[in-house]
């Protein structure tokens, strides 16, 4: 296991940009301080953000410009390469960095993921996986949008690699697999996912579980769940969306007459923790797997504290060698 790394943090990207990132990589440089952090970005605004006097595992790597959300994955590719997107990952194909965190783009992360860092042999395309809260803790699901069409091999290879995911980062020796479908019933469902079904239960290495539908993700029955992008995506912005839309009516509710307010006054702090467990932002951090490298993907609008929990989570991954883990489980069965 890995002890000391270095990561490298694109503090510009996102929908806040240095405003945040700067402040959670100083959160996590105070509680970590074995790390190496590779501030990367507009110098100028970054020292502007940190104390006169910073830790020495705190350094600044200087990139012109910035990767905008209406960029096009082929359009960043080619034309920012002096990007603070692109360097972050760039460090890492270096060898000067281990991880690299980011809260910009999607496609154009995954597509100079790809470029830069390559993908592991036998694996097709990379595929965003993150931790979503269920009743007994969390799973992880994958893919959250990187791949919105998917054929059953593409399937088949993110359950590999999410399996490789929690074994990583929960130590589970056998992680309950499931695909995500319509039905549990193995009539049901598209071609891709019936015959992903196949695969995953002729080559009988992961512990696949078989069906799962979407209300019973936050059940806690599967340990990864496996869909194309397109469906991870909807199904991860619409719980995002519910969670916002609980918390909201719980205020209107307990808000008005000195009544509900007093009853709100009270039942604060199991508010408080209800939020917590329902909140999918504070598991931020979506692996890109499949490249011979580690990137983790922020969500854009991430508060400090959900930041910090991304670069906790690129950290993990290093010192759990995840990308090793990966190509050993290639090694098997591919």
């Amino acid at each position: 296991m890995v002890t000391r790394c270095t990561l490298a943090v694109d503090v510009m990207s996102g929908d806040l940009g240095p405003r945040i990132a700067v402040p959670a990589v100083l959160d996590f440089s105070l509680s970590h301080p074995d790390t190496q952090v590779i501030l990367v970005g507009d110098p100028v605004q970054i020292r502007s953000l940190l104390p006169e006097r910073y830790s020495d595992q705190l350094c600044i790597e200087s990139a012109q410009s910035v990767v905008t959300m209406a960029d096009q994955p082929s359009f960043a590719l080619r034309k920012r390469k002096d990007s603070s997107m692109y360097r972050a990952v760039k460090l890492v194909a270096e060898g000067r960095a281990d991880a690299c965190v980011c809260a910009g783009n999607t496609g154009a992360l995954m597509a100079m993921g790809r470029y830069l860092l390559r993908m592991h042999p036998g694996i097709d395309r990379p595929a965003l996986a993150t931790a979503i809260p269920t009743r007994l803790g969390h799973c992880y699901m994958l893919d959250l949008g990187a791949n919105v069409d998917c054929s059953a091999g593409h399937l088949f290879q993110f359950a590999l690699m999410g399996s490789a995911l929690a074994e990583a980062l929960d130590g589970m020796e056998a992680p309950r697999v499931a695909l995500l479908n319509v039905g549990a019933e193995q009539v049901k469902g598209n071609e891709q996912v019936k015959l992903a079904s196949r695969l995953l239960q002729e080559h009988g290495a992961l512990n696949y579980i078989g069906y799962i539908e979407g209300d019973g993700i936050y059940t806690g029955k599967a340990d990864v769940v496996v869909c194309d992008g397109f469906v991870g995506n909807v199904a991860l912005k619409s719980s995002e969306g519910l969670a916002r839309f609980i918390a909201q009516q719980l205020r209107q509710s307990l808000s008005g007459t000195w009544y509900r307010r007093l009853v709100g006054m009270l039942a604060m702090p199991i508010l408080s923790q209800l939020k917590q467990q329902l909140d999918p932002s504070r598991l931020n951090g979506a692996s890109l797997l499949g490249l011979q490298g580690i990137v983790v993907k922020s969500h854009g609008s991430a508060t400090r504290e959900c930041f910090a929990h991304a670069i906790v989570q690129a950290q993990t991954e290093v010192r759990r060698d995840v990308p090793g883990l990966i190509n050993s489980r290639l090694g098997q069965i591919i």
